[in-house]
């Protein structure tokens, strides 16, 4: 029977490689898929492991085209802050604001609420959007691409992963698994020592510009609460590590509890009311993170002038009539 290799040390590029095929594709006990998965990740995964399997999972996800410099804004998730839906409101800022925004996401896993949920609270038709992601995207600069229709592969280990019931490496994927296979990205990742880690993963794997983000609470987005954690990759290079503050930016400081969301309902009504205009702690975090996607989009020169392109945005109603031009386009 074909074996992987052991976990315990980290792996070469060539026994990752070899590692992740086996577990998409290979004949492997259950167990032992288990076993590697857990090793791997209690030891911690290293930014080669992280890269090959990014590389497995795009080498089997289905795809869509994209219109140049697309963007995704997404994170890891499992940050237990239980926040509002901050990503998917940067992303429909971002979009309006004329930069393609390539949404990859999912229901919720451990919050009550992931972008699925309250995009489809919202009124969006998964299914319809699915259909039409494509369309959505060169017609009107924005789509959502929900994960399970467009990773098969994953199906297999779907319940091995259920069972395990911690964290394995494939909590770090969704990013890096686009299926419009963008080349710009916001990284939002839960754990700030992993910053550096993942952006050498993204260094390997290659981008135009991308940006990976930890706020010091181990929120997978920026925080307005206190210092967070950035690494900025273009092409094959980490260029830049950097520190930043909401206040550097003027923006109010916040707990994050200020941003703390509920069930689909609750999350779907806020972000409403944010693009309709209302002040308060979850404009500000999505100010402030929009503006890191705008620098990565390079559709600003800086955070200063993006959080006012955001604001902007958002104060004209552009990003209020973009939501309601999506879910008509129906």
């Amino acid at each position: 029977m074909t074996r992987l290799p052991d976990p315990a040390a980290p792996l070469s590029a060539e026994e990752a490689a070899r590692a992740f095929d086996l577990l998409f594709d290979g004949d492997l006990a259950e167990a032992d898929i288990a076993s590697f998965l857990v090793t791997m990740a209690r030891r911690g995964e290293s930014a080669v492991e992280i890269a090959a399997a990014a590389r497995a999972m795009r080498a089997r996800m289905l795809s869509i085209s994209a219109p140049e410099g697309a963007i995704d804004v997404c994170g890891t998730g499992g940050d237990g802050h239980h926040t509002l839906n901050v990503s998917t409101a940067v992303s429909l800022v971002v979009a309006a604001a004329g930069v393609p925004v390539a949404k990859h996401g999912n229901r919720a896993a451990s919050s009550k609420a992931g972008a699925a949920d309250t995009l489809e609270a919202l009124g969006l038709d998964l299914d319809r959007a699915a259909q039409t992601a494509e369309a959505t995207l060169a017609d009107l600069g924005i789509c959502f691409l929900f994960a399970q229709n467009y990773h098969p592969a994953l199906k297999r280990l779907g319940p091995i992963r259920k069972a395990i019931g911690e964290r394995t490496i494939f909590n770090l994927m969704g990013p890096l698994a686009n299926p419009a296979r963008v080349r710009r990205q916001l990284v939002g990742i839960a754990r700030p020592a992993y910053v550096p880690i993942y952006a050498e993963a993204l260094a390997d794997l290659g981008v135009d510009r991308a940006m990976i983000i930890s706020g010091d609470e181990g929120l997978d987005e920026l925080s307005l609460a206190g210092g967070n954690d950035m690494a900025e990759v273009k092409g094959h290079s980490l260029v830049a590590m950097h520190r930043l503050s909401a206040a550097e930016l003027g923006l109010s400081t916040h707990p994050v509890d200020a941003i703390r969301g509920g069930d689909p309902a609750y999350n779907a009504a806020a972000l409403r009311k944010l693009l309709q205009g209302e002040a308060g702690p979850y404009r500000d975090a999505v100010l402030l993170n929009a503006a890191a996607a705008l620098v990565v989009a390079d559709a600003v020169p800086g955070f200063r002038e993006g959080v006012e392109e955001a604001a902007e945005t958002i104060d004209r109603g552009l990003a209020n009539a973009l939501l309601n031009c999506w879910i008509a386009y129906q």
